[in-house]
């Protein structure tokens, strides 16, 4: 009886515990604006360090899923896409109860968007921002949030990831909650690193279901 709840306890930690591998995922660049000092880079920095977006191909649409690892305070507020492919946005999927995002975001540009080389220009309808109270319903660390698009009749996921190494489809984001106070945008450096590897969202939901009936059968096994 012993060696069959063993066995049980492993099978279910690597059911539930599985660490999914991100499909292509982008990091962030730091947009520097005239003016910034020490506590603007780094705010930047902690940016780029923890800030991502991965994408994941649905057939005719494109999912933008955007994570803040942490650990340090920050919360993505407003995302904006700059031309492409995409034809718009079909559904925006949030963290219920702790990220809530609309359509259409305020301001309807990028902060600092002219500040990058060619200037960022938010394609009309393409953006979405969170709700009031802005910085505590944004993706904060550990949280998520999803963007679906539909594509361009004919178009297919691989464009998608050739506009993003070309420039020709960038992706911005604006970030406020810094402990400083201040608020930082960013876009996407174009390059993909086949070896990050980011828990996805519902891998840490699934280990924590998994941890919990691992915990209860080693209760049982002690009573």
């Amino acid at each position: 009886m012993k060696k069959s709840i063993a066995i049980v306890i492993v099978l279910a930690s690597g059911l539930f515990c599985v660490t999914t591998k991100a499909g292509p995922t982008y990091s962030f660049i730091h947009i520097v604006e005239p003016g910034d000092g020490p506590a603007e880079l780094t705010d930047g920095a902690i940016g780029e360090a923890q800030l991502f977006v991965e994408l994941t191909d649905i057939g005719s649409q494109v999912e933008f899923t955007f994570t803040n690892i942490g650990p340090e305070s920050s919360s993505i507020t407003d995302v904006y896409f700059d031309d492409g492919t995409l034809l718009g946005i079909a559904e925006i999927t949030n963290t219920i109860g702790l990220v809530e995002f609309s359509e259409n975001a305020s301001p309807p540009d990028l902060p600092g968007g002219n500040n990058v080389s060619p200037p960022f220009v938010t394609t009309a309808g393409f953006s979405a921002d969170s709700d009031p109270p802005t910085q505590p319903l944004g993706v904060n660390p550990g949280e998520f949030l999803k963007i679906t698009f539909d594509l361009q009749v004919g178009g297919v996921f691989d464009d998608i990831l050739d506009e993003l190494e070309s420039d020709n489809l960038r992706i911005g984001i604006h970030v406020q909650g810094y402990s400083s106070g201040g608020s930082e945008s960013f876009v996407n450096n174009g390059e993909f690193d086949p070896h990050q590897v980011i828990p996805a969202p519902s891998a840490l939901i699934l280990c924590s279901i998994g941890a919990g009936f691992v915990n209860r059968l080693r209760r049982r096994r002690t009573l």
